[in-house]
C-alpha cells in the first residue's frame, strides 16, 4: 500500500472576500495545486482555470457558508460535478488525514480503507476508482524519476553515480513499460 498523498492541504488564507470565486488563487496555493479529493495536480486538467471551487457543505443548502473560506475546497471538475449539492458522508480534505482513509496500489489506483465508511462513500460517489487518477499519479511518479535523473546527470563525477543513473534508467523504463501494458489491458478510463 502506498500513501494517498504526500502533503495535506490547509486553509491558511485569512482575508475575507464577498465572492467565493476571489479565493481561487489562494485555494490553489493552500491545496498545493491539487484536487482536495483525488490529490491530482491541476496541470493535467489544464491548470487552475479548469479547476473548480467546491463548497464542502453545498451553498444551496448552506447559503450562509457560500463565501466562507473554511468551507471551500480546490477540486477537479470531475469530482465537483459528481459531488454537486450532496451533503453525504464526506471527509474534509483539510481536517482529515486522507492517508488514514485511502491508499494507492503500485499503479496509483485509489482505494478506500474498509474501516472508513466515509472513504467508502466518497470512493463510490466521486468515482475515485476511475483510471484517470492512477494515470495522473503514475505520470507524476515518472516525472519525479526523470527529474532526479537529470539532477544526477549534472553531478556525474564517479562510477557510483553513473551506476545509479543506469539503475534509474532501467527502473524508469520498466515502470513505463509496466504502466503501458496496464493501460492496454484496462481501458476503463
Amino acid at each position: 500500500m502506498i500513501k494517498f498523498r504526500e502533503k495535506t492541504p490547509k486553509r491558511a488564507y485569512q482575508k475575507k472576500h464577498n465572492n467565493y470565486r476571489d479565493y481561487k488563487p489562494y485555494l490553489a496555493e493552500d491545496f498545493h495545486y491539487r484536487c482536495g479529493y483525488t490529490d491530482c495536480i491541476d496541470f493535467w486538467f489544464g491548470g487552475k482555470h479548469n479547476f473548480h471551487i467546491d463548497h464542502f457543505l453545498p451553498k444551496k443548502k448552506y447559503p450562509n457558508l457560500e463565501n466562507e473560506y473554511s468551507n471551500l475546497v480546490y477540486a477537479c471538475s470531475y469530482v465537483n460535478i459528481l459531488k454537486s449539492d450532496d451533503v453525504g458522508n464526506y471527509l474534509d480534505p483539510c481536517n482529515e488525514d486522507f492517508n488514514r482513509h485511502f491508499y494507492r496500489d503500485n499503479m496509483g489506483c485509489i482505494y478506500p480503507r474498509q474501516e472508513s465508511e466515509q472513504a467508502i462513500y466518497m470512493y463510490k460517489k466521486l468515482k475515485l476508482y476511475l483510471a484517470r487518477y492512477s494515470i495522473i499519479w503514475t505520470l507524476e511518479q515518472l516525472e519525479a524519476k526523470i527529474n532526479k535523473l537529470l539532477s544526477l546527470k549534472k553531478t556525474i563525477k564517479n562510477i557510483e553515480s553513473i551506476n545509479e543513473i543506469n539503475d534509474m534508467i532501467v527502473d524508469l523504463t520498466g515502470s513505463f513499460l509496466e504502466y503501458k501494458n496496464y493501460l492496454n489491458n484496462n481501458n476503463n478510463y
